[in-house]
Order: C-alpha cells, then sequence, then structure tokens
C-alpha cells in the first residue's frame, strides 16, 4: 500500500517519467539484476520534488546515473530507483564547465576537448555520468575527477535546500568523496579547466580510447575496474599471477583479457558475481596475505 501512494504522490510530479516492473538490467552496465520502479526525472525541479517525496513518505531509495558502478540483487529492488540519466544541460563558459548530475562523461570531455579545454582526457570512455564520477572520485590513466573540479551542487535532503560544497569540503580521496556518507545528493558540478591545443587535446583522447580497447573487455557487460587498486600494488596483476584470469562462477567471469575486470560473459546472477568477488578476494588473501577492496557497489 506504501508503495501505491509513493507512486500515485510521484505521478503528480511534471517532468518525471515512471516505469514501474522495470528490469534492473536496462539500468545498469553489468546487465544483471531482477526488477524495479524506476523514475527518470528531466529537470532539477522534479529530481527534487522526487527525492522530497520519497524522505517524506520514508521510501526506501537509490540514486543512479548510468548504473556503470552497481549491481542490482537477483530478487530487484523493493524501492525506487531514481534515475539520472536525463538530467543533462551541459554549459560551457571560458574555461569552466557546468554540467548536470547525468551528463554522460563522454560528453562532458567531447564539450570540454570541443572548447580547447585540457584535463579531462583521462575521463574518456568511463561510462559513468558527472554525478557518479563525483560520488566516486571515479579517475583512470593517472587523472581524477577531484583534479579539475571547483564545486559541486547538491540537494539536502533535511533541509530541502540546494547548496554548494568545494572542492575542499567535498573530501576527495582515492575512488571517495564525502558523498558516500553525508547524505546529500549531487545535482550537477563545476568544473576548471586549462586552455589547450584543440588538436593536442583529440590526439590525447583517441590514444585512450585506443588502451582501453585494447586492454579492456569492452564487448562484455561489465562494472569496468572491479577492485580499487592496493597501495604499492597492481590489483589485477596479482589477480593474474594467482592464476585467476579467466576463472568462472556460472555466467560470471574474470576477463582473460584484463584480469581487473569481472565480466557477465553469459547470463550471469548477481549471486554468482557476488561469489566470484568472495573467491578472489579469497585466494589474495591467502596468497598476498592483504585484503582487496571491492569498487563495485552492490545493490539489494
Amino acid at each position: 500500500m506504501l508503495m501505491k501512494k509513493i507512486i500515485d504522490l510521484l505521478h503528480d510530479v511534471q517532468n518525471l517519467t515512471i516505469s514501474e516492473n522495470t528490469s534492473c538490467k536496462q539500468l545498469t552496465t553489468f546487465k544483471v539484476g531482477g526488477y524495479c520502479t524506476a523514475v527518470f526525472p528531466s529537470t532539477v525541479d522534479a529530481f527534487i520534488s522526487c527525492i522530497e517525496i520519497l524522505k517524506k513518505n520514508d521510501a526506501k531509495f537509490i540514486v543512479i546515473g548510468n548504473g556503470s558502478n552497481i549491481l542490482f540483487d537477483d530478487d530487484g529492488y523493493d524501492g525506487i530507483v531514481v534515475v539520472t540519466t536525463e538530467l543533462k544541460q551541459l554549459v560551457v563558459s571560458e574555461n569552466r564547465i557546468s554540467a548536470e548530475c547525468g551528463v554522460p562523461l563522454h560528453t562532458l570531455c567531447t564539450a570540454a576537448s570541443g572548447a580547447s579545454l585540457a584535463g579531462l582526457q583521462f575521463a574518456y570512455g568511463i561510462p559513468g555520468t558527472v554525478g557518479g564520477a563525483v560520488f566516486m572520485n571515479a579517475g583512470a590513466y593517472d587523472g581524477e575527477i577531484k583534479d579539475c573540479i571547483v564545486d559541486v551542487t547538491c540537494f539536502d535532503p533535511e533541509t530541502s535546500k540546494l547548496i554548494k560544497l568545494t572542492k575542499e569540503e567535498c573530501d576527495f580521496s582515492y575512488r571517495h568523496s564525502a558523498f558516500e556518507d553525508n547524505g546529500l545528493i549531487i545535482v550537477g558540478a563545476d568544473f576548471e579547466l586549462s586552455y589547450g591545443d584543440k588538436n593536442e587535446i583529440k590526439r590525447e583522447m583517441s590514444e585512450i580510447i585506443g588502451k582501453r580497447r585494447d586492454k579492456q573487455p569492452l564487448n562484455y557487460p561489465s562494472a569496468g575496474s572491479a577492485f580499487k587498486r592496493y597501495p604499492g600494488r597492481y590489483t589485477a596483476k596479482m589477480i593474474d599471477e594467482a592464476g585467476l584470469k579467466g576463472y568462472s562462477v556460472g555466467g560470471a567471469q574474470i576477463s582473460e583479457k584484463h584480469a581487473g575486470f569481472i565480466i557477465n560473459r553469459k547470463n550471469a546472477t548477481c549471486r554468482d558475481i557476488k561469489e566470484l568477488v568472495d573467491t578472489v578476494k579469497s585466494v589474495i588473501k591467502d596468497k598476498e596475505g592483504i585484503d582487496i577492496e571491492c569498487e563495485i557497489r552492490f545493490i539489494k
């Protein structure tokens, strides 16, 4: 009854699309999971109204972008999944870019290169959105989102106010930000970049996407790199040296192309992937005496 009441209230919100009985497979890059009710706000006002309704009614909910670092349970999600991919306004002003949380990183990078702005090349090819990238301080090829962030606009559901946090207040560190703990919901971010040669920027982006295609199993569903880097060690190298490259549980497999990736090779379930993650962690613990940490967020 509570869910019906909440959905009825959400139907009154303008610029909000509601999709009941949606497969979680459609909402993540892993293509795994049961069913859920998903909502898609297309304006910030709709986004905020949606969150306010959910908070006021003590509803279970999660906010996601492209779902590129998320794994939903096989039984689905019994709350509301708020999907931000329609929040994609982007404005370039001199050497700054303001982007809403649902802007894909490839769109952000392309806009920067088109304006001869350097600093985001490392993010080209990361299959996430601005919101998700800020949330986990996404990075690759010696770059991180924190390197070019000025501030982050977020919504405080406790006060119903939009606020801005400076880069310092976001408490960025390796694959971490304050948003993992503070309850604030990312609405958008402002980036400050440096002017550069457009052709050189595009060349660097092409080089990076080429490296991704050569080294990563992009032809299979995955959540990108499955494990965080251990200080001073390359986790993928440890997994490879442990003889786990190609190891499978059900339809989930440690990629034969890149041992840092877990791929959905053939109709993998959440259970398959979790068991594979636990196996890798256990083997590395026994062999190396260290605990590696999974990057994937398991949602139940």
